[in-house]
């Protein structure tokens, strides 16, 4: 489903990635550990098509995105690849279904049904009272899983997420955690996950060990 071959990776003369192949298969949730400048972030970023390696290939469902244009490879990133950072990134201004319906609206789904499809999503996690608020009257659990159904309103092929819980307290963590699998039981959905949190990375199918731009395990 998605595979990286000899992805190496720059800035000035320090390097970052030094050669990462993996291979993740569709409904996997798949973790990447290790310590702060091993390349985790780097790597995330080039997997969903962020960043652009140095040399190297990533092909998801057989295409390598980085041979598209840049108006294909932005539509492929919409519609293929679902992001959730560490800080939600909710824009304020919007609600929550709002915020949920931006990335098909931006597909080209009109307004009517990306809100239905939004609410649907939040039904699946049980937010459906929480629609019409806004982050700021949101609690930080209610903000993250806001995030996530916005990463999956367009159905995409892979979620990439970057240390999801590094901003909840411990009973949010958890429930963000097992959010994940519940998702991928339901959709069988594909999650890679850059976390510190041993907890959720020991939860995982597989933990990737990362360690000076390498994968040792």
């Amino acid at each position: 489903m998605l595979i990286a071959n000899g992805i190496t990776k720059s800035y000035d003369d320090l390097q970052i990635l030094k050669g990462i192949n993996l291979e993740i298969k569709e409904g996997e949730v798949v973790s990447i550990v290790g310590s702060s400048g091993a390349g985790k972030t780097t790597l995330l970023q080039i997997l969903g098509t962020l960043d652009r390696p140095d040399r190297g290939e990533v092909l998801m469902n057989g295409v390598n995105p980085f041979n598209l244009s840049v108006n294909k490879l932005s539509a492929f990133r919409n519609t293929q690849i679902g992001f959730i950072f560490q800080f939600h990134q909710l824009l304020p201004e919007f609600t929550a279904v709002e915020n949920i319906a931006l990335p098909a609206l931006i597909k080209g789904v009109n307004l009517k049904d990306a809100k239905t499809e939004a609410m649907k999503l939040l039904g699946l996690l049980g937010l459906e009272n929480r629609a019409e608020h806004k982050p700021s009257q949101l609690s930080g659990g209610e903000q993250q899983r806001i995030a996530v159904a916005r990463s999956l309103i367009n159905r995409p092929g892979v979620i990439f997420a970057d240390e999801p819980s590094g901003n909840l307290d411990s009973q949010n963590s958890s429930e963000l955690h097992q959010l994940f699998f519940n998702l991928r039981d339901e959709l069988n959905q594909t999650f890679v996950i850059v976390t510190h949190n041993t907890e959720l990375a020991d939860m995982t199918d597989r933990k990737l060990v990362m360690r000076d731009g390498l994968i040792i395990e």
